[in-house]
């Protein structure tokens, strides 16, 4: 077994888990052998398993021998896990947790006290080493706490650190916000279908369309709108799609579905 210095645990394997878990072996941050994962679903803990090869075991088991134990479950199990492994957590351990709307407060509360918490939302592009996450720590972590999750999370996308309070913020735009791309990429392709291309052909097209207009304003850091001014000519084709995107209220919605999911992470903190 792998020293607890660089034993990970990864509690909850469902899609989050999983894809954090491929990211850091991806990536090579930690080995299979280096990773400890548990879930309630022993199938698919297994399932999951025989495909990465990590280690299974269960909750405490899994937290008691990493020095670092990340919670991937649903906000609503929290609680129920950490009630079960916070007699087996020391302060010179650490957790991070990854569920939408839970403090580090509710997570400290359970957890004996002094032990490091580091919250944390990351989304679903971490798979491929693009993942955009926010972390948030406790009262207790300190830079070197902070150092070691920019490090996991850091390998799978680009990280940053915000007060908490903004956190809900996060989950409602960087968290949530892939789900409104691909139904942007769907809808596109969908209409370069309608207007005669192959279905291969339109969803290569929409997808990379969208992969290169977002390396463009990471990399020229220029504002979007400089970008896009950039490409509507006067009278051309462009500006004439873009007025049907304000006509059909194309920001409004964005604006709606972020704030939505923004209220639903604040819903699931305060319940």
């Amino acid at each position: 077994m792998p020293e607890r210095t660089r034993r990970l645990a990864i509690i909850g394997t469902g899609a989050m888990g999983q894809t954090l878990c491929r990211g850091l072996i991806n990536t090579g941050t930690y080995s299979a052998r280096e990773i400890v994962i548990a879930d309630i679903d022993k199938e698919r803990l297994a399932k999951f398993s025989r495909e990465v090869g990590t280690d299974t075991a269960g909750n405490v088991e899994a937290a008691s021998s990493s020095s670092i134990t990340i919670i991937a479950v649903k906000p609503a199990a929290v609680p129920q896990v950490l009630d079960e492994v916070s007699g087996y957590i020391g302060t010179e351990q650490m957790v991070v947790s990854i569920a939408a709307g839970v403090t580090v407060q509710q997570i400290g509360s359970k957890l004996r006290s002094g032990v490091p918490v580091i919250r944390a939302m990351p989304n679903t592009p971490c798979l491929v080493g693009e993942g955009a996450t926010a972390i948030s720590r406790g009262k207790d972590a300190m830079d070197t706490h902070v150092e070691r999750a920019l490090t996991i999370f850091g390998s799978v996308g680009k990280v940053i650190e915000v007060p908490e309070r903004l956190m809900d913020a996060v989950t409602g735009l960087s968290g949530s916000g892939p789900a409104y791309i691909y139904t942007a990429i769907e809808a596109l392709a969908d209409a370069g279908v309608h207007a005669g291309l192959a279905r291969e052909q339109a969803a290569f097209l929409a997808a990379q369309t969208v992969l290169g207009a977002a390396k463009m304003v990471i990399e020229t850091g220029k504002h979007p709108a400089e970008l896009r001014d950039a490409v509507a000519s006067p009278g051309g084709t462009t500006i004439a799609g873009i007025a049907a995107l304000e006509r059909d209220a194309f920001r409004a919605a964005l604006f709606d579905a972020v704030e939505a999911a923004v209220m639903r992470s604040r819903e699931l903190s305060q319940g």
